[in-house]
């Protein structure tokens, strides 16, 4: 079984966004059985919260279910339990490190590294996703999900199958 943890600063926009996208192309693609998908927060200021209404209505409107989801945090732990840790951003990157104890399996990247990874075969540096928390544009934050979890999903479909 491949574990993948998708993480944010809260848990309510981005990761929960990703959490519900990924879950959605892994069951289409018939991969339900090797891939198992969660999502964290580096920080404690959402604990127990249920996902963002930008989120929940972007979801809708793409027809993506949303995966029943209360925030958590990410815990030391969980970069045992996980095979793939991905952020949203530097700042997720440098809290999930942190968390970790460090990164000496490369467990930890950055969504958009998997962006292109389809045309390209390759992960590469990549910008954030940006917080709609923030902007308040879920429409931007949904393009960018969708665009990194199809490329994760290429990846994992080319690297871990058979697990």
């Amino acid at each position: 079984m491949t574990r993948v943890l998708f993480v944010c600063h809260g848990n309510i926009c981005r990761s929960t966004m990703c959490e519900s996208v990924f879950t959605y192309l892994v069951e289409k693609h018939g991969m339900e059985n090797w891939i198992k998908v969660n999502s964290a927060a580096t920080s404690r200021e959402e604990i127990g919260n249920p996902p963002h209404y930008g989120t929940v209505r972007r979801l809708r409107e793409a027809g993506i279910p949303l995966v029943p989801h209360r925030a958590v945090q990410m815990t030391a732990r969980d970069y045992e339990e996980y095979d793939y840790l991905i952020g949203m951003d530097s700042a997720n990157i440098r809290n999930m490190t942190r968390i970790a104890g460090g990164d000496p399996q490369g467990k930890i990247f950055k969504l958009l590294s998997f962006a292109d990874y389809a045309e390209t075969k390759q992960i590469q540096e990549a910008r954030d996703v940006a917080d709609p928390w923030y902007t308040g544009d879920f429409d931007a934050t949904y393009r960018d999900v969708s665009a990194g979890c199809e490329g994760l999903l290429a990846y994992l479909k080319a690297h871990d199958n058979g697990r």
